[in-house]
């Protein structure tokens, strides 16, 4: 054979070999596709309406579908869950709550999920409770505006009056974002319930049943951070039974005549920090009720408000326990209350471990004020038990009071005296005009590390004959 038959045959074995594998590859990629896919979902015909809230979530644009959903990954998913792609308008009249809720349950099931109210959109929402347990990692972003029904006479029948939006039963869950939960308070105010103060100081009626803006409830490791909640009907924000909660850089704002806006309240909740926060409102800044214990506060501005308020504590003879309180460099101005610890008589339990450091205050009355006598009748008598207030310290608290009432007063109960308070670097002076009352106290004892300005006088040294009767109010 000569060898050009040779190369010639050589030549077409090559090709039919290279011809073979190729066809081998190609039936090895499509049946290696059609496998996995044989899973993926359809995806939605022309006719799908992606605002459809009933529509499963890889219809949305901005969910990302998995085509692979039987496949194993350890990664996290990251999935966005707009609202607008469950039908929310966000026109500042459509009800949007159905494409809210729906989202809600999508997100809810996925870890890492985030839930997005866009910017650009005005959403309203009517009473709702977003319900857990849901998956780890859960983020309730708002970069636009949110907001309830405007005022009680649009509020719809069935909806509760005392709350708007509801978060239950939720493990380590962050609300955060740019924009604005606005709580279109203002025909609220005006309720003729409850008497609250006028422009020229008379006392007037206010809201009976108005809905809490945001309450938390039952639930840990929260995260609120970087949103303006304004306006509120009530109260801007509620923990109630909560543990492990992060408060950073809000905004929380309503008029100084507003009433019973607090800003942000905790109810038997413990390891609370609230940092680098403004609140601004008509009733406490903050205020920790019973139950309350390892709370952080840092960096905040209370500006005007009712100042930073541990109660009111034993309210019909009940038990009430608070400690572990730290406020460090904080601005208090233009405010009705400075620092203030509220109990009711007939009480039990205690106040401990608190601590306020670093406090500087600008035209405020009661400064430093603990009230044992706290009522709401005109007459408040001696009971036979009370609220132990102990270990209480105030150091470098400087600035400016309103003359129309002492800057310091401790009011201790008679049965029960406030033990071991402790007064440090504190000077304050007339914003303007001068002092009409001098500090008062009553069966009040500490110690005074440096000379306190006004002075002092009546601060009792060491301990009562009674302290070793006190530990009945003490709390485990």
């Amino acid at each position: 054979m000569s060898f050009t038959h040779v190369l010639f045959i050589l030549c077409i074995t090559m090709i039919l070999f290279i011809h073979n594998l190729h066809n081998v590859e190609g039936r090895y990629h499509f049946h290696k596709k059609q496998k996995r896919n044989s899973t993926a979902p359809e995806p939605p015909s022309d006719s799908s309406d992606p605002k459809d809230p009933s529509s499963p979530p890889y219809y949305s644009p901005t969910v990302p579908s998995d085509p692979y959903p039987n496949d194993p990954s350890d990664s996290p998913s990251n999935c966005v869950f707009d609202v607008t792609s469950f039908g929310a308008i966000g026109d500042g009249s459509a009800d949007d709550t159905a494409a809210f809720r729906a989202a809600w349950k999508a997100a809810c099931a996925v870890e890492n999920a985030v839930i997005l109210a866009p910017q650009d959109y005005c959403f309203k929402i009517t009473s709702t409770i977003f319900s857990g347990p849901c998956k780890p990692g859960l983020v309730f972003q708002v970069d636009g505006t949110v907001m309830p029904p405007d005022g009680p006479d649009s509020w719809p029948e069935n909806d509760s009056r005392n709350q708007w939006l509801v978060f239950y039963n939720l493990d380590q869950m962050t609300f955060n974002g740019t924009g604005v939960i606005e709580g279109n308070g203002e025909q609220w105010w005006d309720l003729p319930c409850k008497p609250h103060r006028a422009p020229n100081g008379k006392t007037v009626s206010g809201p009976c049943d108005s809905p809490t803006m945001l309450r938390f409830f039952m639930s840990s490791n929260l995260v609120l951070r970087g949103l303006k909640i304004q306006n509120s009907p009530q109260f801007h924000i509620k923990f109630d039974g909560c543990q492990g909660v992060l408060i950073d850089e809000l905004s929380l704002y309503s008029p100084k005549l507003s009433p019973n806006t607090d800003g942000i309240h905790l109810g038997n909740t413990k390891g609370v920090g609230i940092y680098n926060t403004m609140i601004s409102n008509g009733d406490d800044c903050i205020s920790i009720g019973p139950g309350c214990s390892d709370v952080d506060i840092q960096g905040v501005t209370c500006a005007p408000s009712h100042g930073i308020s541990i109660g009111s504590l034993g309210v019909h003879n009940s038990k009430a326990c608070v400690s572990n309180l730290t406020v460090r460099n904080t601005d208090i101005r233009e405010s009705d209350n400075g620092l203030r610890i509220k109990t009711w008589q007939g009480g039990t339990g205690s106040v401990t471990g608190l601590k306020f450091e670093n406090i500087q205050m600008e035209n405020v009355r009661n400064c430093i004020i603990i009230d044992q006598y706290y009522c709401l009748s005109k007459e408040c008598t001696n009971q036979t038990s009370g609220v132990h207030v102990n270990d209480v310290s105030f150091k470098n608290i400087k600035g400016t009071y309103d003359v129309r009432t002492p800057p310091i007063h401790f009011a201790c109960s008679d049965s029960v005296a406030c033990t071991n308070i402790t007064i440090s670097e504190v000077e304050l002076y007339p914003y303007e005009g001068e002092l009409l009352d001098d500090p008062f106290c009553w069966n009040a004892y500490g110690t005074q590390e440096t000379v306190t300005i006004p002075p002092l006088d009546c601060l009792r040294e060491g301990l009562p004959d009674t302290v070793g009767e006190l530990s009945e109010y003490e709390c485990s």
